[in-house]
């Protein structure tokens, strides 16, 4: 499991330091106006950068998404999640079976009813889903990526599966 650390740097922004699993280092400044640098250490020379990349804020927030698999998710893991702070995400796939299968987001009332909301769509097909509207028709075998707190994704998902909470 990796260690992550963090510290103010003044004048500069917020400074992330990721020890990894293999043991290599990962530095993540990200300044004040948005830039963000990667400095990358190899795991057998700690005290020397063994690559530098500079990102714009959008760039870095593209590349968040893929990274956290918001666009793509490996087969491995087809549920998953990401906690920041409250806010967890969570990928889920739909059983064939679930009760909301063939219903669209607004029948659902999927916000409404459980305060958690359907952020992404993967379909079976890979077809890819951001921000899916109302009348989006849920699809067995999709991967949905659900934002909320720990309890109102607890609720989506029992009204995905049994039609409710």
């Amino acid at each position: 499991m990796s260690t992550i650390s963090e510290s103010n740097l003044p004048g500069v922004g917020r400074k992330f330091q990721v020890e990894t699993a293999s043991g290599d280092r990962l530095i993540v400044v990200i300044h004040d106006d948005g830039l963000r640098e990667l400095y990358h250490y190899d795991r057998r020379e700690l005290d020397r950068a063994d690559s530098v990349l500079t990102l714009t804020d959008g760039e870095a927030r593209q590349i968040a998404g893929i990274i956290g698999g918001l666009t793509y998710v490996p087969k491995a893991l087809e549920s998953a999640e990401v906690v920041l702070d409250d806010l967890v995400l969570e990928w889920f796939k739909i059983g064939p079976r679930f009760a909301a299968v063939g219903k669209t987001i607004r029948d659902i009332q999927a916000r409404t009813v459980t305060g958690a909301s359907i952020v992404s769509i993967i379909e079976p097909d890979h077809v890819k889903r951001i921000n899916p509207e109302a009348d989006t028709k849920i699809n067995p075998e999709a991967t949905f990526i659900l934002a909320g707190d720990r309890a109102n994704i607890k609720r989506l998902k029992k009204l995905l599966e049994n039609g409710t909470t």
